[in-house]
């Protein structure tokens, strides 16, 4: 019964840790809905087009998540009403989401298509999903998506 019992603690313990997320797809996936959230208070017409990174190659990830963040602060809010969830979510997104790789990145953000705040706020969200994606895939790291993440 004894060991009925301790099996069965050990085999739920092990399933707890085997399910849980880990900790950077977890901030990576809050990243994402803040990005979804902006998407709601953001003007999207007669507003400056922004470079667009799309499918940035390895060892670019850096510069592409630098390149939206420098983008977030061209972006408007929608109206007066949307002012404080539009503030708070630029907050958030402009903080540092990856460490420089310190390989260089051969694209740089000007190199990138120019698109409509929605069309860029979708890119951003895609590529995040692709590193929460990664994280799940390997989980000890990024490997070579970002090379060396210290």
């Amino acid at each position: 019964m004894e060991r009925m019992i301790v099996f069965c603690m050990l085999f739920f313990c092990s399933s707890m840790v085997l399910t849980a997320a880990p900790p950077k797809a977890t901030k990576y996936k809050q990243l994402a809905k803040t990005i979804d959230q902006l998407k709601d208070v953001v003007k999207d017409k007669d507003v400056e087009l922004l470079h667009t990174p799309e499918n940035p190659v390895d060892g670019c990830l850096h510069t592409a998540v630098t390149c939206f963040q420098n983008g977030i602060l061209k972006l408007q809010p929608k109206n007066s009403h949307v002012n404080a969830t539009f503030n708070k979510t630029v907050k958030i997104l402009r903080r540092p989401i990856f460490p420089d790789s310190g390989e260089q990145c051969e694209s740089s953000c000007e190199s990138y298509e120019r698109k409509k705040p929605q069309e860029f706020l979708n890119s951003f969200s895609k590529l995040m999903q692709k590193v929460i994606d990664h994280i799940w895939i390997f989980p000890s790291g990024f490997g070579h998506f970002v090379h060396k993440h210290r």
